[in-house]
């Protein structure tokens, strides 16, 4: 079986005393490929280290995380753009709208979001989406922009029945499902089962949402099979036509991995 962590954070602090083993033990668990979505100015040195070290096996994504955002984000946004043509990226990401912490910077953050929306209808490519409370905020921005342009994946989906349905109508895009979907007693299982697989992904976010039997341990790549394991309980099929099916969506959206 292999998988893809659409969505990991292992060039982070978290891993500096491990991370070769970190890597090495993902590799041995059936990942062929790691995505690495961006947080802000400070992580593009680790990011891009990591890439340069791991060439076929981790990719990087460009973007500013809406938890960066605040009154000054202009000259942040601006050194962020500057890197979409120092490298060859899979997507623009993590971006987005949170509005968990705070709705102080709304107004920016839905200006950061859709000026990098653009980015990636002018570059082609796909859209890493961090939302929390704002669903309905970022559904209106990216009809703003253009949703018949747009394509991504709602990284770590969290919103509800009619989120979900509205994701489907987007047609190109995607839902994240993290290792929160083990948990006890979460609404995600049934939300997903209203849902088709093929519009799946599965992502571990790294170091954060480690499923369980890990929950509040540190989150690896490698734990990502037991994400996998929960969807297959959920739709009643094997892990390894999981690992197809999630696999292919995953090609589907970012296409390089077909190369």
């Amino acid at each position: 079986m292999k998988f893809v962590d659409t969505h990991t954070h292992i060039y982070l602090a978290a891993f500096d005393s491990d991370r070769t083993q970190v890597i090495q033990k993902a590799m041995q668990s059936g990942i062929m490929a790691m995505l690495l979505p961006n947080v802000d100015v400070s992580t593009v040195r680790p990011l891009f280290q990591l890439c340069d070290q791991y060439p076929e096996f981790v990719f990087p994504m460009m973007g500013l995380h809406p938890t960066s955002i605040d009154g000054s984000y202009v000259s942040h946004l601006k050194q962020i753009e500057k890197m979409l043509s120092s490298r060859t990226y899979c997507g623009i990401g993590e971006i987005g709208i949170d509005l968990y912490w705070s709705r102080q910077y709304l107004k920016e953050q839905k200006e950061a979001f859709e000026e990098q929306l653009r980015w990636s209808i002018s570059m082609q490519l796909p859209v890493s989406i961090h939302t929390r409370n704002a669903y309905n905020e970022v559904f209106d921005s990216i009809h703003k922009v253009g949703a018949e342009s747009l394509r991504g994946v709602f990284h770590c989906f969290s919103g509800s029945v009619e989120d979900l349905e509205e994701i489907k109508r987007l047609a190109n895009f995607k839902a994240g499902i993290d290792g929160n979907i083990t948990y006890q007693k979460s609404p995600l299982i049934e939300i997903l089962r209203q849902s088709p697989l093929d519009l799946l992904l599965l992502e571990t976010d790294a170091p954060y949402l480690a499923p369980v039997p890990y929950r509040g341990k540190r989150n690896e790549p490698s734990y990502l099979s037991a994400t996998a394991q929960k969807l297959a309980e959920i739709y009643k099929i094997s892990l390894a036509e999981v690992a197809d099916r999630t696999l292919k969506n995953t090609m589907e959206l970012f296409g390089f991995l077909q190369n």
